[in-house]
């Protein structure tokens, strides 16, 4: 008798528990950061300063390319013509631009990265800050960044990418 109520009373206990368990679902909701950053109106903003930035520094290497380019014909031309010393004078110069050149395109491609972080770090609290409270909102257990971590499957209706972007562009 006494071991039916013990085993009575786990079964009543292990049947509460699941019931638990089975009433507390967790709601996943899922976002695209990249995407909210290219389609809020402050990322867009920021992506055509970019550009005009790019823009300029690129026609900057143009030019030394071309002038580089230029050292290089007027050299290969006149090398046969040339004394020994004047020759050296000129590769030497043409090495020395080609340096310049290469400096030139380190220092643009670190500042574009430099310029591209500062973007990210100048936009991201704003949309953290949003995320958060749609989350809070509308009960979020976990939001699951879908630009980070590559998701095989997750149910659409769950994203809620252009909610935040909205938002976010109502206090940018």
């Amino acid at each position: 008798m006494k071991r039916n109520i013990y085993l009575m009373t786990i079964i009543t206990l292990f049947i509460f528990l699941w019931s638990i368990s089975a009433l507390a679902v967790d709601k996943i909701g899922f976002i695209n950061l990249q995407e909210i950053m290219q389609e809020s109106n402050a990322g867009k903003k920021a992506a055509e300063d970019f550009k005009k930035f790019y823009e300029k520094e690129t026609q900057k290497i143009k030019a030394a390319e071309k002038e580089l380019k230029k050292m290089k014909e007027e050299l290969e031309k006149q090398s046969s013509i040339m004394t020994q010393s004047s020759r050296n004078e000129k590769e030497a110069a043409y090495q020395k631009k080609m340096r310049d050149y290469q400096l030139l395109v380190n220092d643009t491609n670190d500042e574009l990265k430099k310029r591209d972080q500062e973007m990210t770090q100048k936009l991201m609290p704003g949309i953290i800050k949003v995320v958060r409270s749609i989350a809070e909102k509308e009960k979020y257990t976990l939001v699951i960044d879908l630009a980070t971590m590559p998701i095989p499957y997750y149910a659409k209706e769950s994203d809620f990418s252009k909610k935040v972007t909205e938002e976010f562009n109502k206090i940018k």
